[in-house]
């Protein structure tokens, strides 16, 4: 397989996986709080049951293709380096794309401006320890138990959603995705750039912990 034909491999299997994974996030919190007559407990529940599901379907299947990233963080310290514009590119614009799906199954207005807002320190500690629990699961697991893998990480998201008060986006792509749906999973566009900036903290700090520990 030539290195062309393998890199186109591995960007459309980030694109399909990351247009799935916020077409589940966005889709679900929407049927969700549709069916949940208000109680947020609930919708989170299963909004939670959903993307946990979700994603360990897709790093099984994609795992093996791309390293099922579906995250700019993740591509750009594990795995992808050399290529990280063009899959952090392909994540962002997958998510946007998911986001439109997700609108066109519920009939609502394919793009709109989420009025939710999520901000403030104790919003930014919940990402930046949700983004470092996630690079921290990926390197260690990788080296202690790399066939659990999948179960780990979903393992850490559904935590996450329930044990960081931002609900534990950790993931740019979805976070800027979220940005265009007024929906139970959205955030406000004004609050992305201090959540991506937490991310970004979180995860270099994940990573550098993980790396430590395994002595790498």
């Amino acid at each position: 397989m030539s290195t062309a034909t393998s890199i186109n491999r591995q960007l459309a299997a980030e694109a399909i996986g990351t247009a799935l994974l916020v077409a589940t996030v966005i889709g679900s919190g929407i049927m969700a709080e549709r069916l949940a007559g208000g109680n947020d407990a609930v919708a989170l529940l299963g909004n939670t049951a959903a993307t946990a599901a979700m994603l360990y379907v897709l790093i099984v299947l994609l795992g093996p293709i791309s390293g099922a990233h579906f995250n700019p963080i993740v591509s750009g310290l594990l795995g992808a380096r050399k290529a990280f514009l063009p899959f952090a590119l392909v994540q962002i614009l997958a998510g946007f794309a998911g986001m439109l799906l997700a609108h066109l199954m519920f009939g609502l207005d394919l793009v709109q401006w989420s009025p939710k807002s999520r901000t403030g320190l104790g919003q930014w500690i919940g990402e930046l320890i949700a983004t470092f629990g996630l690079l921290f699961t990926i390197v260690v697991g990788s080296k202690q138990r790399p066939d659990a893998i999948p179960g780990l990480v979903v393992a850490w998201i559904t935590a996450g959603y329930w044990f960081t008060s931002s609900t534990s986006f950790a993931n740019p792509a979805v976070t800027i995705a979220r940005a265009f749906t007024d929906s139970f999973a959205g955030i406000a566009p004004i609050d992305v750039p201090a959540f991506i900036f937490a991310q970004c903290v979180g995860g270099w700090l994940g990573y550098r912990a993980g790396r430590w520990l395994i002595g790498e």
